[in-house]
């Protein structure tokens, strides 16, 4: 474990402000999603539920380009289409490319793609995260004006991993039966 992991917190805290609270939240559901996909091979990683087309791969694949996408585009206000490393992908031919281009990808560089999304997301929001300001406006605006600020971008984040933590659920449970809310608390990312 770094340094750096040490100050990563595991969860929210019980009454704390709500930086802290909105930051201990994503980065529980951020935790919570690298334990369901850990020490899975390929064929863990590609095993889907009935008609579903989702798979850990898959979600390791999305979760990176949302991670990217939110804190590019919307907090740092990247204007036209996906920052590095998606930017060469041609969405409009596949639109779901990130979901189905995972079958190509090793393990390895699925869960790699995925934390340096999520590193590059704290370095993207770490000068409001220090100040604490939540309030603060993202750089993108929508076509009437208006501007997410960092309290609804972080919600954004925690939705969705929320989300996705649920089918990361039950594709782990039938790849070989790991259940669990939490973690061990040894677990690192």
């Amino acid at each position: 474990m770094s340094d750096n992991d040490e100050q990563i917190p595991t969860e929210p805290p019980l009454a704390g402000e709500e930086t802290a609270a909105l930051i201990g939240s994503l980065e529980r559901q951020r935790r919570l999603f690298a334990w369901k996909c850990g020490d899975l091979d390929a064929e863990g990683l590609r095993l889907r539920i009935g008609a579903s087309s989702i798979t850990l791969g898959g979600l390791l694949k999305h979760l990176a380009l949302v991670e990217d996408d939110h804190f590019a585009r919307l907090w740092q206000g990247r204007e036209t289409g996906p920052p590095p490393p998606w930017d060469t992908v041609d969405w409009d031919a596949e639109p779901d490319w990130d979901w189905k281009s995972a079958v190509d990808d090793t393990p390895e560089q699925l869960r790699a793609g995925w934390r340096a999304a999520v590193a590059r997301s704290r370095e993207r929001i770490a000068d409001g995260v220090v100040t604490g300001d939540m309030g603060r406006l993202g750089r993108f605006t929508t076509d009437d004006g208006g501007a997410p600020n960092l309290r609804r971008i972080l919600i954004d984040m925690i939705e969705e991993y929320s989300r996705h933590n649920g089918h990361a659920d039950l594709i782990r449970e039938a790849v070989d039966g790991r259940v669990g809310e939490d973690p061990p608390r040894d677990f690192v990312m």
